[in-house]
């Protein structure tokens, strides 16, 4: 049976996959990185709190005077504000931008030539991370935490789903057991973010998806690992062909 309390520490902790050491060498700009990955994948929507500080510079291994820059510096930019008193803390602002083609295309063309590189790095990464989750032995608390995370994806109203949509095979990633994998999810995610996000909802493919989130859940809960590849790569791959319909 795998050791399941590196795991259940970070289901425990939001975001523990990305919030991760920083290179002290960068900090700054580091934690910027960190909380924005956390903000824009939805780890922290709109209105939610973020850590309390010092819990936050011991996680990203930092002062606490270089996370305070850090924070100033997103409540200048609009993504977070600091709120006084007993409720008080650092309150998210973010609110993702509505699905754009223009959006869409601007951010394929900053990709470029990467765009397919991306995809196909997503692809490897995601259907191996299903493939292990489905193998592990694991606890309640773990299965009940995918669960949510699945609830919560198909309660999304459409301007919060592209978050909880991130956030549910970011959950995955976190079932492996593996730092180094979900932390590379996740910055895979966000390489794709402005792309993915900006893609338009659909009712058909938002259905559609759905079948296959619900498949991937009960591959994995089954721990069949060979259906949880099969349905997550193509779950990977409508997507993927419905961002290059639009685009082309």
């Amino acid at each position: 049976m795998d050791e399941p309390a590196e795991q259940d520490a970070r289901i425990d902790w939001p975001g523990g996959a990305i919030f991760r050491p920083v290179r002290t060498g960068n900090a700054f700009e580091e934690a910027i990185e960190r909380i924005l990955q956390a903000i824009k994948l939805g780890i922290f929507a709109h209105g939610d709190r973020l850590p309390a500080e010092r819990d936050l510079a011991v996680r990203l291994n930092i002062s606490r005077d270089t996370l305070r820059e850090a924070l100033r510096s997103l409540q200048q930019a609009g993504c977070v504000e600091s709120r006084r008193g007993r409720y008080g803390g650092t309150f998210v602002t973010y609110r993702l931008p509505a699905p754009n083609l223009s959006d869409l295309r601007r951010a394929a063309e900053d990709l470029g030539a990467e765009l397919e590189d991306a995809l196909t790095y997503r692809l490897v990464l995601e259907t191996g991370a299903s493939e292990r989750a489905a193998k592990r032995d694991l606890t309640d608390d773990q299965r009940a935490y995918l669960e949510r995370r699945l609830a919560d994806l198909e309660a999304a109203p459409a301007d919060a789903y592209r978050q909880c949509d991130s956030r549910f095979h970011l959950a995955i990633a976190e079932l492996t057991g593996s730092n180094s994998l979900a932390g590379s999810i996740a910055e895979t995610r966000m390489r794709l973010n402005d792309l993915l996000n900006a893609i338009p909802m659909i009712g058909r493919n938002i259905e559609h998806a759905s079948h296959q989130h619900q498949a991937i859940v009960r591959a994995i809960l089954t721990q069949d690992a060979e259906a949880a590849r099969r349905v997550t790569e193509e779950h990977l791959e409508a997507t993927a062909a419905l961002l290059r319909g639009f685009l082309g």
